[in-house]
């Protein structure tokens, strides 16, 4: 049997696309082994069978391939280890700097006519450190690159940094009076240091908003144990334990309030800033901020089973996804080093035997492979991705992997569940007319006795009313529940029926079809209610009665179907209902077009239908009879409210209940997208520029080494400006 396991690695040592692909093939050349790997995160994602593979074999091929590795440490302990080696970067640039400053004044005292020269043993001794102490790293990394089989973004810098290095070291020995190029060396090593460097601090910045939830929970919390309270490490609390959380203060962990009133502010988990009101038997949640009186509550979730928790696993799970589009790049750069020492030979040896010189030929070479670092080209998709799903998990929208965020903005028919998605969810009990010889109480405790045994809103609606009027519901037997038609049980060893009129009209129940009728015109639903004798052939039931139920319209449903449709989107509603209570909701919330009647199995159906057409299928749902539509579109939205099932199958949790968040989330995924493309136009563009501008000769490499670093720079500084992406309400 497989024991399919998760696992997410730090990685170092890697410095552009081609690393990162170069690992990913590594990793899934391995028995059973799925993995992505993220340039912008330095993390892989390992699913792996530990039958057959060990975590420390996963660590042991990653380090064979070149590169270091460890398992996930906690984000405050990996962020300090960044910044060490950010520090370590820093002096190493500053060293580089100092060494290679003489030499870059020489070179712009002679460019602007002052003819000044160190003497060469100078610029030796003051190129030789950066260029093989301070840069042991490129030849360290070009050569465990080598090693695994490929070329990357060090291949390069070795390449052309070693060329004018020992070119003008043989000038020198041989005393052959051409120019040496040791400033060349030396100030394209530390060119690429200072692009490195920047692009590292750049990347910390694309995982701000991961780290501010992070930094959400408190580190304490006031525990209540044997009724002495204590302050204790929240990572220590357990379940059940009775903490309480003052005015002003964050909730330590998930859990439901036992005694006091007050106002949370929910926004970082839901995105919404309005307090809401808190007291007995509701839940709240971990780094929520209480802000008027004083909560005694009781731990339901602690740990990693939290809200925020699940939020930041999420979160970290879609920044080390892939998406479509990231592919491309990934094919690209696994030719593209090869390419540029290809056409790096082809530029030597055309200027070479054009009669133009060792020396000219060979610093074209160089500016060629200097200019043609893949670093951007790998940072285009990732950065972007990043940025975007951390704003999403401000807003209150959790996406699970970066290739939903990309197809979202591509929909063109969404698919929306009536109850619970457009309504409300929580649907009340309106009206109750009993038959002839029933009272009102005795048809509200059969209906909430019988209700007992589902999970439908209906029936809840119907316990819950009948707690309210204090009634005294009954034990069942031999209930038997039929999705989206309704259920059958004993009481007493009386047989009773509780569901749809058309459910009682089959199994032989009279109803007043007219009453019905009228009362689903208003939106609402009606529930028949019926007892009578069950035999092993035959039914026969009497009616006690009808109940009709409101589900009203969530207060932005009209609104945010009224943008969808401006955004072009095509909107069907779908409905276990009946066809008169489905019209009544779709004409309410302005939607032409919709499905009544429809049985949980039969809705993905209708999804995989429209995906037959050609089209681009979301769906939006709730519930557990969503579950099989919300896993056959091709961009799945699950309410928070929904059951777990239909969260765990969506690709995007809307943490708001609210379904002007799926336009929030189209919004979002068309500007990340559009980023990206930005991104990637300036990444291909840059090389497709520079390399013949360097093959020409129009490029020096100290030239061409700027405008690498750069390069990645402006990617990521582009994925940067999505921060700026608002919210549509």
């Amino acid at each position: 049997m497989k024991n399919i396991q998760q696992i997410t690695l730090q990685i170092t040592g890697m410095h552009c696309a081609s690393c990162s692909a170069r690992l990913e093939k590594a990793l899934n050349s391995l028995p059973e082994v799925v993995a992505f790997v993220s340039i912008a995160t330095e993390k892989a994602n390992i699913s792996y069978n530990a039958n057959l593979i060990s975590k420390a074999e996963l660590i042991l091929s990653i380090e064979n391939t070149g590169f270091k590795s460890h398992p996930l440490r906690d984000f405050s302990a990996e962020k300090q280890q960044k910044q060490k080696t950010l520090q370590r970067q820093q002096r190493q640039l500053i060293l580089a700097s100092l060494l290679t400053a003489p030499l870059v004044i020489e070179m712009l005292l002679m460019l602007s006519g002052v003819h000044f020269m160190l003497p060469i043993w100078v610029q030796f001794l003051l190129a030789t450190p950066v260029q093989f102490w301070i840069g042991a790293r490129f030849y360290a990394g070009a050569w465990r690159s080598v090693q695994g089989g490929s070329a990357n973004m060090d291949v390069l810098v070795v390449l052309g940094t070693s060329a004018a290095y020992f070119l003008s070291c043989a000038v020198w020995l041989f005393n052959s009076g051409q120019s040496v190029y040791f400033e060349a060396s030396a100030t394209l090593i530390t060119l690429v240091l200072l692009g490195k460097l920047l692009e590292a601090t750049a990347k910390g910045k694309t995982s701000k908003a991961l780290e501010a939830l992070i930094n959400l929970q408190p580190k304490t919390a006031h525990v209540e144990r044997n009724g002495v309270m204590t302050d204790i490490f929240v990572e220590d609390m357990r379940v059940n334990d009775l903490f309480h959380v003052r005015p002003g203060e964050s909730v330590p962990v998930d859990g439901v309030v036992v005694s006091g009133i007050s106002n949370l502010n929910e926004a970082m988990l839901t995105g919404e800033s309005l307090p809401q009101i808190k007291q007995i038997d509701d839940k709240v949640y971990a780094a929520t901020l209480n802000e008027t009186g004083l909560l005694t509550c009781r731990a339901q979730f602690v740990g990693a089973n939290t809200q925020l928790a699940t939020i930041i696993r999420l979160v970290e799970q879609a920044q080390g996804s892939k998406a479509a589009i990231q592919h491309l790049a990934d094919r690209i750069s696994a030719i593209f080093v090869p390419g540029v020492v290809a056409i790096a030979f082809i530029t030597f040896a055309a200027w070479f035997f054009t009669g133009s010189g060792f020396s000219i030929a060979l610093i074209n070479a160089v500016a060629v492979l200097v200019i043609s670092c893949p670093c951007a080209l790998g940072l285009a998709t990732p950065t972007a991705l990043v940025v975007a799903t951390g704003q999403a998990a401000q807003a209150g929208i959790l996406i699970k992997d970066a290739a939903a965020l990309e197809r979202t903005h591509k929909l063109s028919v969404l698919l929306i569940d009536k109850t619970g998605t457009l309504t409300s969810g929580t649907p009340v009990v309106i009206a109750q007319r009993p038959a002839d010889g029933v009272t009102p109480d005795h048809l509200m405790t059969i209906a909430a006795s019988l209700a007992q045994g589902s999970t439908h809103p209906l029936s809840r609606a119907l316990t819950e009313q009948a707690k309210t009027r204090k009634l005294v519901t009954m034990k069942l037997e031999k209930f038997i529940e039929l999705p989206g038609q309704g259920l059958r049980a004993n009481i007493n060893e009386q047989a009773y029926l509780l569901g749809s009129p058309s459910f009682a009209l089959e199994s032989g129940v009279c109803i007043d079809e007219a009453y019905i009728l009228d009362i689903q015109k208003q939106g609402n639903t009606v529930l028949v209610i019926a007892h009578g004798v069950s035999t092993e052939k035959t039914s026969l039931y009497n009616l006690l009665g009808y109940i009709a139920i409101a589900d009203p319209l969530r207060v932005e449903s009209c609104a945010a179907v009224q943008k969808m449709i401006a955004m072009g989107l095509r909107i069907i509603m779908i409905s276990g209902d009946n066809k008169a209570t489905t019209t009544a909701i779709a004409e309410q919330a302005g939607i032409s077009e919709f499905r009544a009647q429809v049985l949980p199995q039969d809705k993905a159906a209708l999804v995989e239908s429209f995906k037959l057409n050609g089209d681009l299928v979301g769906m939006v749902g709730d519930g557990i009879n969503d579950a099989p539509a919300l896993a056959a579109a091709d961009v799945s939205f699950a309410m928070k409210s929904g059951s777990d099932i239909a969260i765990e199958t969506a690709d995007i949790t809307l943490m708001t209940n609210n379904l002007l968040s799926v336009i929030d989330a189209i919004s979002l995924s068309r500007a990340t997208l559009k980023k990206i493309r930005q991104n990637l136009f300036f990444a291909f563009g840059y090389n497709i520029l520079g390399i013949p501008l360097a093959a020409l000769g129009f490029l020096s490499p100290v030239f061409a080494g700027a405008l690498m670093a750069m390069s990645s720079v402006s990617v990521i500084s582009n994925a940067l400006l999505l921060k700026r992406w608002q919210r549509e309400h």
